[in-house]
């Protein structure tokens, strides 16, 4: 039977169980191509389980080996397999090196804590693989400078996890305001992040600077790469208030107090001009996003809400308003359901796909370690400014860590 030909198919419905009576001879929409790549999940929590999700409903890949020190979390990426891949084996690794070099794997998913991305990193470049590695890539500036080098050296793809930029509300945005320049040239630039606050982990290790970053590089290297990517300049200056006024005040583990923050205002100058600030709260009872663009020639919101309420209205939206010049429109940037409780609203979807495209070949807009350095740049000076409350000089910084760039 001829599988070729542009009629709509989708890897969500052909495993849908209600089809599953009819052969696998007889498939033509509902035909599954057959995985080309083999990945291993460093990692196997909340993130190393989405990835794993997503995988699957992706389709060109397959997992094919887990490797986490939680027995628990182990137990249960095992169950997770089951459901996503049946009949399918699954290899569990006792080590890191074993996950790593196992030649019959052709990519590595690291989803481990933040504070362990930079012990996995010779072990996981040295096994010659395609890498993902999940946000932040580092928890300091000197850390990610040191992943930068080496993942510019690494001669397959080596992706950071700012998969933000592929949320709806975000690529129509980029879309807009840089390939577009419905509103002109970009000078003003504002986002916003409310909502709860974060959740449990093994260990606890995101209630603690020294693990994670800090609220402003764990969380907030999402926001600072898209407030770099809209600027498309280097940051120059970054100055930031914050503080713990809610979440985890009284929160204790293992004798050690909680000293995240959970609020902050941040504004960042570039060497452009472009300015950028950014609104974080953590203890609001909804997730609410939003980005405010404006240039010479306009003005481009977008927002994106999910407030567990249950009176209907739409969850994104985005309005571009350019008064008398041109024409102005509302719209709402969605995702077909499925993809969109698929996680992060389809963003780790489609960061699967350009993981996948940039394996074969294909141009892809992912996150560069570049990228993913000056996110984290933008972050550590953040939480360096609410600390001391002084405004932070990026070359300053940058040479403190023994950086020139």
């Amino acid at each position: 039977m001829s599988k070729t030909g542009k009629e709509f198919k989708s890897n969500f419905f052909s495993r849908g169980p209600q089809f599953q009576y009819i052969p696998e001879d007889d498939k033509f929409l509902l035909a599954l191509p057959k995985p080309k790549y083999r990945f291993n999940v460093i990692g196997t929590g909340i993130m190393g389980m989405e990835h794993m999700r997503l995988t699957a409903l992706e389709g060109r890949g397959m997992i094919h080996g887990i490797y986490d020190t939680n027995p628990l979390s182990v137990e249960k990426a095992k169950q997770m397999f089951a459901i996503h891949f049946p009949g399918n084996p699954l290899k569990e690794y006792s080590s890191l090196q074993e996950a790593c070099n196992d030649p019959e794997a052709d990519a590595l998913l690291i989803c481990t804590p933040n504070f362990t991305h930079i012990q996995l990193l010779e072990t996981a470049l040295a096994s010659g693989k395609h890498v993902l590695m999940e946000k932040p890539m580092a928890t300091t500036v000197k850390d990610a400078f040191a992943m930068m080098n080496a993942g510019k050296k690494h001669k397959k793809v080596f992706q950071v996890g700012l998969q933000y930029r592929y949320k709806a509300i975000y690529v129509e945005s980029i879309h807009e305001a840089l390939e577009r320049s419905a509103v002109g040239d970009i000078k003003l630039i504002s986002i916003m992040e409310h909502r709860i606050p974060f959740l449990d982990k093994v260990g606890q290790w995101n209630k603690f600077s020294k693990y994670s970053g800090g609220t402003l590089v764990e969380k907030c290297c999402h926001y600072f790469d898209l407030l770099n990517l809209f600027a498309r300049s280097r940051p120059k200056e970054v100055y930031a208030s914050g503080s713990m006024a809610v979440n985890f005040k009284d929160f204790q583990y293992k004798g050690e107090k909680s000293d995240i923050l959970d609020n902050a205002l941040v504004t960042v100058t570039y060497e452009n001009g472009v300015r950028g600030s950014f609104n974080l709260c953590m203890f609001s009872p909804l997730f609410y996003e939003e980005i405010v663009i404006c240039g010479d020639e306009g003005r481009l919101c977008a927002s994106e809400t999910e407030d567990f309420m249950s009176a209907g209205r739409p969850k994104c939206r985005m309005e571009i308003m350019r008064g008398e010049r041109m024409p102005s429109k509302i719209t709402t940037p969605i995702y077909p359901k499925y993809i969109e409780e698929s996680g992060h609203n389809g963003a780790t979807y489609y960061e699967h796909v350009r993981f996948v495209d940039s394996i074969e070949g294909a141009r892809s807009n992912t996150a560069t370690v570049e990228e993913g350095f000056w996110a984290v740049v933008v972050g550590a000076a953040a939480e360096e400014s609410a600390h001391t409350g002084k405004v932070v000089a990026i070359r300053e910084l940058l040479e403190r860590n023994g950086i020139s760039i």
